[in-house]
């Protein structure tokens, strides 16, 4: 590490991202020479994992690896990395933890890493283009609507064993795409524990077209689902309405779900109107 304040770099040079948006976002921003170590869960980008040695999983982190790496800053998120966090900062090290969970705490999130890594102007036009993107799609759905379309009942499904409905970006980015999340009330919990649907005779209850699974790194099973007691009567079920997207592109915070993820939502809902204006679901 230079130590020479006269020759001061601009931003750390040695960055350990906990988590894989980070690591995605200095990549588009042709950063990744700072990236010294990155999560075991890294799929985006692919050649990250070639590159990076992997120093941690989501919530536990090798310490000691990561102190060899002699980082100058070491990024996370969630407060459930809140305890990796602390025993870092206790041996000397600056962490950043974000903890965002709307879409707009997801850009708020990016321009500030953009600008510890003195790429505010470069950072800025990704975040304008995703957003016009978003606009766009919003726009598309709108005359779709005004058009006679319905906009369906989506049920997304971010674990099985307890069921843990959408968190809140999600459900945003679902309203965006042109669905309505079936919890909304959940969405707005920060915590997972949070999210916990306690009976689910209640996700039958209301009844999604839709259902959407994306269960943090397992496979989701649509075969299991449709088998679940009393769920034959779902709509989603009945008319074969069952769908995964994968948690890398939708539950990781940063450039995949405001832009693989957000497409996959809006694909889905998309054909699902125009099967529903055909009548298939009569």
């Amino acid at each position: 590490m230079n130590h020479d304040w006269r020759a001061a770099p601009q931003g750390p040079q040695r960055i350990v991202c906990m988590t894989e948006e980070t690591t995605e976002w200095l990549y588009l921003l042709g950063q990744e020479q700072r990236i010294v170590g990155i999560s075991g869960y890294t799929v985006r980008p692919r050649r990250a994992r070639e590159e990076k040695p992997k120093i941690s999983a989501f919530t536990s982190a090798k310490i000691d690896k990561i102190l060899d790496l002699q980082p100058d800053c070491v990024l996370g998120f969630s407060d459930m990395q809140a305890d990796i966090a602390s025993e870092l900062v206790r041996r000397g090290v600056q962490v950043t933890i974000f903890n965002q969970r709307s879409v707009a705490e997801i850009f708020s999130t990016l321009a500030q890493i953009a600008a510890m890594v003195g790429q505010s102007a470069q950072g800025a036009q990704h975040i304008a283009a995703w957003q016009a993107q978003l606009q766009a799609m919003e726009a598309a759905v709108a005359q779709r609507v005004a058009a006679g379309a319905r906009r369906p009942k989506v049920y997304f499904e971010e674990w099985d064993e307890p069921p843990i409905s959408a968190i809140r970006w999600v459900s945003e980015l679902l309203g965006i795409a042109g669905g309505d999340d079936c919890f909304p009330e959940l969405a707005r919990e920060r915590a997972g524990k949070q999210r916990i649907i306690a009976d689910s005779a209640e996700i039958v209850r209301r009844n999604p077209d839709i259902l959407i699974g994306s269960w943090c790194g397992k496979k989701f099973r649509a075969e299991n689902v449709a088998a679940r007691a009393g769920w034959q009567a779902v709509n989603a079920v009945r008319h074969g309405q069952l769908f995964e997207i994968k948690s890398c592109d939708i539950l990781q915070p940063g450039p995949a779900t405001l832009t693989d993820g957000v497409a996959q939502l809006h694909a889905i809902v998309t054909r699902w109107m125009e099967a529903d204006q055909r009548g298939e679901f009569a």
